[in-house]
């Protein structure tokens, strides 16, 4: 293991006396600094500033479409609610309607049954006078009948000379 120690550090004298090495302190490090510096400026201009502008972009339209995807779901479930509102206050009327619509029936049932019963209580009376009207005419002739027969009687019994 220590050979390879001894080869490395003659290989870096060996690079030290040719000059040149990682670093070299002369012209060319400011010049590289400089490249560097130049690259990141026009890496930046055509590079990273419109990819920057676009995400930023991209970044507002999503929080836009987002935003807007907000107040139209806030717009749906309040129009939601307003038509379940409406819904229950329309069901609330049908049946009110419905049950006033039952009772108004009821009340022209029980009329046409009361009706119906003052007719049958007319037609009960009508014919009730109507049979005493008969009955007082049945007894009528029936006496007239009874006249006739007990003269009829008599004259037989009697004779006609005396029943007159």
């Amino acid at each position: 293991m220590h050979w390879t120690v001894l080869l490395a550090t003659e290989v870096a004298e060996t690079v030290a006396e040719e000059g040149g090495g990682l670093f070299d302190f002369d012209a060319t490090l400011p010049l590289m600094a400089i490249q560097f510096v130049v690259l990141v400026a026009v890496l930046n201009v055509l590079f990273y500033k419109p990819l920057g502008k676009a995400l930023d972009e991209r970044e507002e339209f999503i929080r836009t479409k987002q935003q807007t995807a907000r107040d139209r779901l806030a717009q749906a479930q309040t129009l939601a609610q307003k038509y379940e509102q409406e819904l229950v206050d329309v069901r609330r009327q049908s049946q009110d309607i419905i049950a006033s619509a039952q009772s108004e029936a009821q009340k022209i049932v029980a009329g046409k049954v009361q009706e119906a019963q003052q007719q049958v209580q007319q037609q009960r009376e009508a014919t009730a006078r109507e049979i005493e009207q008969q009955k007082a005419e049945a007894f009528a002739s029936l006496e007239g009948q009874v006249d006739a027969l007990s003269h009829q009687i008599l004259e037989k019994l009697l004779g006609p000379e005396l029943v007159r």
